[in-house]
């Protein structure tokens, strides 16, 4: 299964979807689908998780880079290959050109996350950090392929890509034989236009819904015009489906097959993350979370059985400190709180007292004395704490108040 850049727009089938299965055996893994009991009761269906976060270097994207480089001629072959991105991508062309013998060079942004640069360069790869951003570090990808004769491997716009991802279709459908919804995260498309040849293909009652970053959603308004669009500046924490343009290949089959495209918010993401590491157990990178996200935010909007494509787990620790502390703070269990006090011996003692008999949970302390917004005998106090929930929040603010002390923020 080899195509031309003449025929790169060639129709994705469940027959190439197939031929990629075949060629990924022993190779890719066949990820587990775990059932989630606290999803199924807020959706009131069954809920499975399709964990290609365990997948070998953390995502799907093994799946197509393989499939794509192992489809090159002989010559390209030997010409290498290359490729840009900020993680995922990069790791997967660099393990897939070392298991088949194929020298790569990955570009990545100046900025990328130190782990993923890592991890590429251990999977054999020449990393060159470009730019500051992924469409800097594309532009030099495709200038270096242009100068050297090395193969560019797109993250999605290639039928081999789609097809390698489409697998994930047919284990899902192999899985859970029972499923009527499936959810997957959108970026350029491949991973949902894929799941969606495989899955339209031999099950067309089934429901395929893509879900967007509300702050890097190019495919509502592409669908709107019929053709693909770029957002300008996309904004997300979720690096992995943070595309400003679908790709041309898998649009047409996103605009044909994939029943709906939704919308989340940072918020639903950070909660998301937050419940699949606390309820799953599970290390999902925020793209990857996205189907969870779109449960989150409404879930009695999806028939059962459902399974949600936990995409990837390649989360940087710093992003997933962040990460957690917001999802934290978007379901009330985390409060930041500015108040002012007598500055006097012992007034912090009691102040931290009265957060003991509501057990509020000191995180984090900040003490200052000198300010010219100060009167002389004021300090003002900030204190991150971890609370229950809304409500415990609501009692926090209450007690301190009751106790005399002055809120402001």
């Amino acid at each position: 299964m080899s195509y031309s850049t003449a025929d790169s727009f060639r129709p994705v089938t469940l027959d190439d979807v197939r031929g990629a299965q075949k060629m990924l055996s022993g190779v890719a893994r066949v990820t587990a689908m775990e059932g989630s009991r606290h999803l199924s009761q807020m959706v009131g269906a069954p809920v499975h998780l399709k964990c290609e976060n365990l997948q070998r270097t953390g995502s799907f994207k093994l799946r197509g880079a393989y499939v794509r480089i192992a489809g090159l001629l002989p010559e390209e072959r030997a010409a290498g290959v290359v490729a840009a991105s900020a993680g995922n991508h990069a790791q997967g062309v660099a393990l897939a050109s070392a298991l088949l013998g194929v020298r790569s060079t990955v570009f990545m942004p100046k900025g990328a996350p130190l782990p993923k640069v890592s991890a590429t360069r251990d999977y054999g790869a020449e990393v060159r950090l470009h730019g500051q951003v992924v469409d800097e570090t594309l532009a030099a990808a495709q200038e270096y392929a242009a100068e050297t004769g090395a193969v560019f491997i797109h993250p999605f716009d290639h039928p081999d890509i789609i097809a390698g991802q489409g697998t994930v279709g047919l284990e899902i459908l192999e899985q859970c034989p029972e499923a009527r919804t499936i959810l997957v995260g959108i970026g350029g498309g491949g991973l949902a236009a894929g799941i969606a040849v495989a899955v339209k293909s031999l099950r067309p009652d089934v429901r395929v819904v893509g879900v967007q970053a509300a702050g890097a959603a190019a495919y509502p308004p592409s669908l709107a015009a019929g053709r693909p669009v770029s957002v300008e500046n996309p904004a997300t924490m979720a690096d992995g489906i943070k595309v400003g343009r679908p790709g041309d290949v898998p649009f047409g089959i996103v605009d044909e097959l994939v029943d709906e495209v939704r919308t989340v918010s940072e918020d639903e993401l950070s909660a998301a993350l937050l419940l699949c590491l606390e309820r799953a157990k599970l290390v999902v990178e925020p793209a990857g979370a996205s189907p969870v996200a779109a449960l989150l935010s409404e879930p009695g909007a999806f028939e059962g059985p459902v399974v949600a494509v936990l995409s990837g787990g390649n989360v940087d620790p710093v992003l997933m400190e962040r990460v957690l502390r917001h999802g934290m703070a978007a379901q009330g269990r985390y409060l930041a709180v500015r108040l002012r006090l007598t500055d006097r011996p012992g007034a912090l003692a009691t102040l931290l007292g009265a957060l003991s008999v509501v057990d509020a949970n000191v995180l984090d302390v900040s003490h200052v004395r000198t300010d010219p917004r100060l009167g002389l005998t004021e300090a003002e106090v900030e204190l991150h704490l971890e609370t229950k929930g809304p409500a415990h929040c609501a009692e926090v603010g209450q007690a301190l108040r009751e106790a005399g002390y002055t809120v402001i923020g």
